[in-house]
């Protein structure tokens, strides 16, 4: 068998199996079970090694041709012996004679079929043919497609677009330039995509507005998604930011911003709106592209004090590229001891400097649910409508009249009392809850000064006083033996330093408020960041006026109510609304300066409010480029009523306004005609009066509130006349 492999004999196996078959191997169980008369030798077991599946399944051999097979098949039914004769025979240990006849008569018939099968036929090659390369190269092919299929990326509706590169912002600006208020016979088609495109442009104003430059920025880029029509620009940014780096960047913000308040004399706020009604929204690249603004609002850092963040401090993505950060997504940070240090001294200004908890007892989240659950209100907390209406006095089960004690407390109880006992003060509490009493002392007094060491003796806590020392010490007796200690003996830690330069800094951080006792964590949007939330959970500061005292209360109402309203988020599943844009072929991206995505966004929006009143034949509606809808001409009772909008239309108008005066204040600040802190003061300004500024609140209440304010007044009028045909008729 070595010599015919050896020779690559096209039936190596055929024979092989024949071979097997002659010693009355049908299959594996057969070897297993020891019912076959072959000797299980080292050469036999490396011939099983070989063999073919027809052995395993005890037919004929694979690879013949019919009347090879037959034979084969006709050689191993004469070959095979019986089993039951041949167990019978081990048994009684003498060899079956039927077997050896049988192997004795077959034996000549089996070496004629070997014989036969070895020989080749005539026509068939002794070699495998050669693959050619043309043949190489379609398998190739085949291949590289079965496996683009397999591992492609699928896309729905079988659509699957290459790598989208972005475009130059040219491109997108002069879409915008050419299709200018729409009016133009050759974009008469896009009219539908740009009145299509109004249900996203909430959207693309909050992301606009997300993403808004801060102080301590000139200038802004931001990735843009944008319609091939311009019917639509989104800012496809998500504005992450490392929250102690951002609560720092903005205690530097407080602390200029008070410093120019200070020294500067005349300060002229901006006028709003910046541009007139009649003025087209400004074109970025003929106006703006090729100024230089002016300086934004950051403050002087020391190169020793503040070496530690002074090189990435006012960047827009601080510390992107470095360590520090997991990546180019931006999701998580993590801070060296003297960096946190250093942004929690610029943070300071921001910052409580209370840490001890027992200053918000009856102040606290608990005691405001208790307060509104029994229709109370603290001294300076919120004050809310009752929650549960009053019970009938009569269905009490005990008060101070039916008391058998008759025990009448003429003295009111206060209301402290009332909410920091509620079982004990009150007649049938529902909906309370008990909060702490009392928490543990804190000793810990924050440091002023940074040149005190880490230990050291506070007066308000250690008063060391001399006048009861004693001036005179007894010496203790002396002891019979006298113990000294070895020259070598040395204290423990006597090397290590008693405190380093970091050790007040990790001292005064383990008390910091959060983030800043944290040493990682994860990015969050700039828009989740609470800035001044600690303040208004406070107490109010004695001596300040009424409007202060208000905007504390309400803060405080609104923080409650919200705290009762929040239920943990559901898993839901994500669905990416710029993911699918950016998938079709209708949409493009690009990188524009922040300020020209805002004026697209203003001049999209003007083009789509304006062709929805074009589209309703209102020619005698008139809406400029501050968004203000005005009649031309003195209207008819028809008219007024045709040219009725919904609160939709209205609230997205104002929106709009409230954006264009925002994207205007930065369009003044890059003309120079404003610096940075007016402009910061601008914008403080429209944020802090949007009910002066826009009627937004017009538009608070949905269609179906006002059918039914509208419902009401009329009951009332219909109630009215019915009131006075009454009197009219007695009077008669």
């Amino acid at each position: 068998f070595c010599v015919v492999e050896s020779l690559e004999f096209p039936y190596f196996a055929e024979v092989k199996s024949l071979f097997l078959l002659n010693f009355g191997i049908t299959s594996v169980k057969d070897i297993l079970s020891s019912s076959c008369d072959l000797p299980l030798t080292p050469g036999i077991i490396e011939i099983l090694s070989y063999g073919s599946p027809a052995l395993h399944a005890g037919g004929p051999p694979m690879g013949l041709s019919g009347d090879d097979r037959a034979g084969a098949a006709a050689t191993a039914s004469c070959c095979r012996p019986s089993v039951g004769s041949s167990i019978s025979a081990r048994s009684a240990g003498s060899p079956d004679p039927v077997a050896a006849s049988s192997a004795r008569s077959c034996s000549s018939c089996c070496n004629q079929a070997a014989q036969a099968q070895m020989q080749p036929q005539p026509g068939m090659p002794k070699h495998p043919e050669p693959i050619t390369d043309d043949k190489l190269q379609e398998k190739a092919q085949k291949w590289q497609q079965l496996q683009t299929k397999r591992f492609a990326e699928k896309r729905k509706f079988g659509f699957v677009d290459a790598q989208k590169e972005d475009m130059p912002p040219e491109h997108i600006r002069k879409i915008i330039r050419d299709h200018g208020d729409m009016s133009s016979r050759k974009y008469r088609h896009d009219k539908r995509v740009y009145l299509g495109a109004l249900k996203y442009m909430p959207h693309a104003v909050m992301k606009l507005l997300e993403n808004m430059p801060m102080p301590w920025e000139q200038i802004r880029d931001v990735k843009a998604l944008y319609h091939i029509t311009g019917a639509i620009t989104f800012v496809n940014e998500i504005p992450w930011v490392i929250e102690p780096v951002y609560i720092a960047q903005w205690g530097t913000m407080w602390i200029m911003m008070r410093r120019e308040k200070r020294d500067r004399r005349h300060f002229k706020r901006m006028r709003f709106p910046p541009f007139d009604d009649e003025e087209p929204p400004l074109d970025y690249a003929d106006n703006v592209l090729d100024v230089e603004p002016l300086e934004a609002i950051q403050i002087d850092m020391d190169s020793d004090e503040d070496g530690s963040v002074v090189k990435w401090f006012y960047d827009h993505k601080p510390l992107v590229g470095t360590p520090h950060v997991n990546g180019p997504t931006y999701r998580k940070w993590n801070l060296t001891l003297p960096q946190i240090a250093t942004l929690y001294r610029l943070a300071n200004q921001l910052l409580t400097d209370l840490v001890d908890e027992n200053y918000f007892y009856l102040f606290d989240q608990k005691s405001f649910f208790t307060a509104k659950a029994l229709n109370m209100a603290i001294p300076g907390g919120p004050k809310f409508e009752p929650l549960i209406k009053d019970s009938n006095a009569g269905d009490e089960d005990w008060n101070e009249f039916n008391d058998i004690n008759k025990i009448i407390i003429r003295q009111p109880i206060r209301t402290e009392y009332r909410i920091a006992f509620p079982y004990l003060y009150n007649n049938l509490p529902h909906y309370v809850q008990l909060s702490w009493y009392h928490a543990p002392n804190v000793v810990f007094i924050k440091t002023e000064d940074p040149d005190l060491p880490a230990f050291y003796f506070d007066p308000l806590i250690n008063p060391i006083s001399h006048r009861h020392s004693l001036k005179a010490i007894d010496q203790l007796p002396d002891d019979e033996e006298e113990f000294e200690l070895a020259a070598e003996v040395q204290p423990f830690l006597q090397e290590t330093p008693l405190y380093t330069d970091n050790t007040a800094n990790g001292i005064s951080l383990l008390w910091a408020p959060r983030p800043f006792n944290l040493r990682s964590g994860r990015t969050r949007r700039a828009v989740d960041v609470p800035l001044v939330k600690s303040w208004y959970r406070e107490h109010v500061p004695p001596g300040q006026p009424v409007k202060v005292r208000v905007s504390y209360q309400k803060l405080l109402k609104y923080f409650v109510l919200n705290a009762l309203k929040h239920r943990p988020p559901k898993p839901q599943k994500k669905r990416y609304l710029f993911r699918s844009f950016k998938g079709t072929k209708f949409f493009q991206t690009t990188t524009l300066d922040w300020v020209e995505a805002g004026l697209q966004v203003c001049r999209q929006g003007y083009n789509m409010l304006n062709l929805l009143i074009h589209r309703k034949n209102l020619n005698y509606l008139h809406l400029d480029y501050n968004f203000n809808l005005k009649p031309v001409k003195t209207l008819t009772t028809k008219e007024r009523k045709k040219s009725r909008f919904g609160n939709a239309f209205h609230l997205c108008r104002e929106i709009l306004r409230l954006t264009k005066l925002i994207i205007d204040s930065h369009v003044q600040y890059r003309l120079n005609n404003v610096d940075a802190f007016q402009l910061a003061d601008g914008l403080q300004y429209v944020f802090a009066h949007v009910g002066q500024l826009t009627g937004m609140y017009r538009y608070k209440y949905t269609h179906e509130t006002d059918q039914d304010v509208q419902g009401l007044e009329a009951f009332d009028l219909l109630q009215v006349q019915y009131r006075t045909s009454r009197k009219r008729s007695r009077v008669r």
